[in-house]
């Protein structure tokens, strides 16, 4: 059992108790008294370990998800979710990587894994994000757009982004595209992560980048929207994986992130509704 999942088991549990205790009928026992419609008729009978590849943008909603999940399942231990980038963790899949659930941040690459028959059922989507350029604290540069990554005189600022085949890649260049804008970034990233580490290393002055994941830096960079953003929104499909380990546990994620209680987490941490 995992220190995460027994601590908050322990915490929800003591309150649950505290709650049926006060509204129990008189002569109920109120410790047998089932658990509420929240977690689920269920809610017990998940065991075992549930392995979740999702994309790197979805790191701090994945893991408190994660964490909730576990907590209305008491029974189940949800292993440390594995994030990459989606191209990276279709392939990894393709090639025989085993995992219960795979949470893409587009629809093309978990088609990929659904076309070699590895996916249970349609995929579903579940959130929504788009690009916004991520500078240093304060926007030294003055940066205010995309125009402003390849000016036509002057040095122009180290930009990073991801690769083409990485979903945050192809939004940006459709967004560069449209906009008009010839960028020579200084390097193309494998996943969205590694672009925002660099802008908040100094190692870059501006990087493309998911909202959520300016607003999950903190202070350590500013996000300078991007004018017509939404033209190479992202949309994100998560489905439960045909050869899982854990199938039950794998539908039951799946339904949590995609119920109102999921879509809150989400929501909380920047992403839109699908």
């Amino acid at each position: 059992m995992s220190a995460r999942r027994a601590l908050t088991a322990f915490a929800l549990g003591s309150v649950s108790l505290a709650l049926l205790a006060g509204c129990a009928p008189a002569g109920t026992d109120a410790a047998a008294t089932p658990s509420s419609a929240a977690t689920g008729a269920a809610a017990d009978e998940l065991t075992g370990e549930l392995t979740i590849f999702a994309a790197a943008s979805l790191g701090g909603a994945f893991d408190e998800l994660a964490t909730r999940f576990e907590a209305l399942h008491p029974a189940l231990d949800v292993l440390p979710v594995t994030y990459d980038g989606s191209s990276v963790l279709a392939t990894q899949l393709i090639e025989g990587a085993a995992a219960d659930v795979f949470a893409s941040a587009d629809e093309p690459n978990l088609d990929r894994v659904a076309e070699e028959g590895l996916v249970e059922g349609e995929p579903e989507v579940f959130a929504t994000n788009v690009l916004e350029i991520a500078v240093q604290p304060g926007n030294p540069l003055g940066i205010d757009g995309l125009d402003d990554l390849a000016p036509a005189s002057g040095a122009a600022p180290i930009v990073v982004v991801c690769a083409a085949e990485v979903p945050c890649g192809r939004a940006a260049a459709t967004l560069l595209a449209d906009a008009g804008v010839d960028l020579a970034p200084a390097s193309e990233e494998q996943n969205v992560t590694a672009v925002l580490t660099k802008v908040r290393s100094g190692e870059a002055d501006a990087g493309l980048v998911y909202v959520t994941d300016v607003r999950a830096a903190d202070d350590d960079v500013d996000g300078i929207a991007i004018e017509g953003a939404d033209a190479a929104t992202n949309r994100y499909p998560i489905a439960a994986l045909a050869e899982a380990a854990n199938p039950e546990a794998a539908a039951a994620f799946v339904e949590f992130v995609r119920s109102p209680a999921g879509a809150e987490v989400l929501e909380e941490f920047g992403f839109g509704s699908p």
